[in-house]
């Protein structure tokens, strides 16, 4: 994002404008300041996990760690606030990362083959040297530390050896049917692992797929020695001083060999399966993908392995096991394991390496642990990798906010932060390389993100690091139930849709999955207090439509329907009361919690039920309103589309599929509950008359629905179809009375459920009448979804210089809502 002062002249900044140059002779020219590459999108920051991580390589003296993913990106990280992110020019997977240790340059290998050399001394890391690999598949590469020499290794077995300063191959090859014995029949399979000798960089050790592994003397260019193992191998680790090294296998069980001593291993190890009676073979146990061998000065050596568990324990929590001595210890992951690796003090291989922490790298997070306290505790992590730790399904960006504001929402969280701080290393976290930049802003900036489990984050985002604030939990409003799914059957019925907060007032408006929007109030004290809840039925009588074909029977007297409803629980406080409309609202008399059925149809009830009563809530934001539309004969209510608050007047409106709701959170009211139907047709009390001309073509039925949307005079109901209103109060023959009084009832409430997304909208062009129909029209399924409410915001518009304050409010908020909401 590229900063600069504002000047207001935007004449020809668009490229697609500076054609329409309409300038007249005598015009004064103004000077243009503004260019189009001030209103070009430039990448800020990324935040978060990378995504679907494949590969990682730490330097030990820069103290930086690189992750790959398998789109072909790379993260950088360093100390707290160091953050690159690069990506190849192909999206193919990162298979392998292996740094020039303290030399600012970093390999990547890459799943097309290629492998590129990054420069890491430049401000924008870039490619220096790239290097494509055709008629052979790479499956592992070794740089060893302070070597200009790059081996590779291929699927057929054979071993190329690439110039690290030049980056181009060197024409040395070891073929893989000279490394293996002259006796053996069957091919090696790939080459798993390289690595040379601590002690000798002319010895390379390989490691084929089938089990066997070859020491390799590149000075002589012959096999010194060949260890045949009998299980597949998955991974090699020297011992630092050179004579032995330990090898995994896909049975779970470890190989020590001795170098000197290819015959037989020195050790065989199956940490994690059942003892055996004698003379039988150790149960098999999942493959240990990978295994390193670290030594200390002091005390036994650390092995560290990923994988090895029993196969009836397969499907537990992946894990990572360290193992000192007799000490076996196995650490639970949250997410698979992808990679690991020692952080150690010593860089060299030949002398001990004094490991101190472990970096995991796990499907979707990044874990340190520490090796030197008792108990093996994680480092805290400064990066907000557990961004998705619940999915994210909205976001909301605040900028310039009030300076006190981001103290406050610090010391609300402060407390739960600390009690997770307990569980941490007292350590600091010890990837600490790099150098801050110049990023950041001196403006107050807040992220908060919305999740799947209800959970809402707030995040401060002045600096180029995001910093969890506080963490809110909506779900603690609701009880907890197994059955609990979200209005569209998902298993997530408290996940958060909409977001709307005032940061001067600091009111958030909180819309839900399951029709609900919760309304918070930031409080610096804990409270006890009781949670009103109002709820609100957006339902409405369409006119039926004219059937001329069929002679109906006498009508009965009209009964009055309840139309656009809404009540207050009898959980809320005394001021909320029973909510009023204005002109043709109802309040429900029904009790909480009510059905219409015997049979358990979900009749004017909410999705999800309140806690009832009064609770303790803590310092932060504090629930001040529940807003819970209900269900209509077994029907559940639309999702909410839209969400806004205006904390200058009391207000807050939401919108859906089939209507609008405006809400005094002042006096816990509902203002206004009208359907999209009554927003287009004669009984919306707010309907200005359009001066467009009209339309002289050929009228098809589209043409005639955006009309009759466009001229509320050509939509008003037809007065022979029966539909009348009495004192506000909407009336229709199908209403009830006389014998059949009950079905029908039932079947207009039916035509009542507006969000349904079978019924059509169709127009009676003899009479001019504007009615909703079950067609199955392609061409109305297009006209039906253009009454969804899209999008809300309350506008300024004084239309008179005098009146009173309060008409004005209510006239002001209702009448710029109506003007300015996009209805589809």
């Amino acid at each position: 994002m590229k900063r600069f002062q504002p000047k207001f002249t935007i004449k020809n900044v668009l490229d697609w404008t500076g054609s329409a140059n309409s300038t007249h002779k005598g015009d004064t020219e103004i000077a243009e300041t503004l260019v189009p590459e001030q209103f070009t999108v430039a990448k800020v920051v990324r935040h978060g996990f990378p995504f679907e991580p494949s590969a990682m390589a730490y330097d030990p003296v820069q103290n930086i760690l690189a992750v790959g993913t398998k789109n072909g990106s790379l993260r950088i990280f360093g100390r707290p606030g160091v953050d690159c992110h690069v990506r190849h020019d192909s999206d193919m997977a990162v298979i392998q990362l292996m740094f020039l240790i303290n030399e600012g340059a970093l390999v990547s290998v890459c799943a097309d083959d290629s492998l590129h050399l990054w420069n890491l001394r430049q401000k924008r890391p870039a490619i220096l040297h790239s290097l494509k690999f055709n008629r052979e598949r790479i499956t592992y590469c070794d740089l060893p530390f302070q070597s200009k020499w790059l081996y590779i290794g291929t699927e057929r077995g054979n071993v190329h050896v690439v110039n690290i300063e030049s980056f181009v191959l060197s024409g040395y090859v070891i073929n893989w049917n000279k490394a293996i014995e002259l006796s053996r029949k069957t091919h090696p399979g790939p080459v798993v692992h390289l690595s040379d000798n601590p002690m000798d960089s002319t010895k390379l050790l390989i490691g084929f797929e089938t089990g066997a592994v070859v020491l390799w003397d590149l000075k002589n260019r012959v096999a010194e020695n060949r260890f045949n193992c009998s299980q597949p191998v998955r991974c090699v680790s020297w011992h630092y001083e050179g004579r032995q090294f330990i090898v995994s296998h896909t049975d779970g069980t470890l190989t020590i060999w001795n170098v000197r001593n290819p015959v037989k291993p020195a050790n065989v190890i199956a940490p994690h399966a059942k003892v055996p009676a004698k003379g039988l073979k150790p149960e098999p146990c999942t493959p240990v993908t990978k295994v390193e061998w670290r030594a200390v000065k002091s005390g036994d050596p650390y092995i560290l392995f990923s994988g090895g568990l029993p196969y009836e324990k397969q499907g537990a929590t992946p894990s990572l096991t360290i193992m000192q001595g007799k000490t076996t210890t196995v650490l639970e992951m949250e997410h698979p394991v992808m990679d690991f690796l020692c952080l150690c003090e010593n860089p060299w291989p030949s002398n001990p390496q004094e490991p101190y922490a472990v970096v995991v790298l796990l499907e979707s997070d990044l874990v340190v642990v520490d090796l030197t306290s008792q108990g093996y505790p994680c480092f805290e992590n400064p990066y907000p990798m557990d961004l998705h730790e619940s999915p994210i399904t909205c976001v909301q960006y605040y900028a310039d906010c009030p300076t006190d504001l981001i103290p406050h929402l610090y010391s609300a969280g402060s407390n739960n932060l600390n009690r997770k701080k307990a569980a941490f290393s007292k350590k600091n976290w010890p990837v600490k390389g790099g150098g801050w930049g110049t990023g950041g802003s001196s403006d107050q900036e807040i992220v908060i993100t919305g999740h799947a489990d209800g959970t809402i984050k707030f995040w401060d985002a002045s600096q180029v690091m995001l910093q969890v604030l506080y963490k809110l939990k909506t779900s603690k409003v609701f009880e907890r139930t197994k059955q609990a799914k979200s209005l569209d059957g998902d298993e997530e019925p408290f996940a958060i849709q909409m977001m709307r907060m005032c940061t001067d007032s600091r009111i958030l408006a909180v819309a839900g999955a399951s029709g609900h929007v919760l309304l918070y109030r930031f409080s610096r004290v804990d409270t006890n207090t009781e949670l009103p809840v109002l709820e609100i039925a957006i339902v409405y009588e369409p006119d039926e439509p004219d059937t001329p074909e069929m002679e109906a029977p006498p009508p009965p007297p009209p009964t009055p329907l309840k139309r656009n409803t809404s009540t207050v629980s009898s959980r809320s406080v005394d001021s909320a009361s029973l909510p009023s409309t204005p002109r043709d609202r109802e309040a429900t008399t029904n009790p909480v919690g009510s059905t219409s059925s015997g049979e358990g149809v979900k009749d004017n009830v909410p999705n999800l039920r309140v806690k009832g009563g009064a609770h303790k809530r803590s310092a932060g934001f504090q629930p001040d309103l529940c807003c819970q539309l209900l269900w209509v004969d077994g029907e559940a209510p639309a999702m909410i589309t839209c969400l806004e608050i205006n904390s200058c007047y009391g207000l807050m409106v939401f919108g859906t599929v089939t209507g609008i709701v405006i809400v005094d959170i002042m006096q816990k009211t509902c203002l206004l509950n009208m359907g999209t139907p009554d927003l287009y047709g004669s009984c919306d009390p707010y309907q200005r008359t359009p001066r467009s001309p009209k339309k002289t073509k050929s009228q098809g039925l589209g043409d005639i629905v955006e009309q009759c949307m466009a001229d509320p005079e050509r939509c008003r109901p037809n007065t022979g179809s029966g539909m009348q209103e009495q004192n506000g109060v909407c009336t229709s023959p199908t209403g009830g009375g006389g014998g059949g009084g009950g079905a029908s009832n039932t079947s207009a409430r039916k035509m009542r459920n507006n969000h349904d997304p079978a019924a059509q909208l169709k127009r009676n062009r003899s009479e001019g009448s504007f009615t909703r129909s079950r067609s199955s029209s392609m061409s109305s399924l297009d006209k039906e979804t253009r009454e969804g409410v899209q999008s809300v915001t309350f506008a300024e518009s004084y239309t008179r210089k005098t009146g009173m304050i309060g008409k004005l409010t209510r006239s002001l908020s209702a009448d710029s809502i109506k003007s300015s909401m996009m209805v589809m």
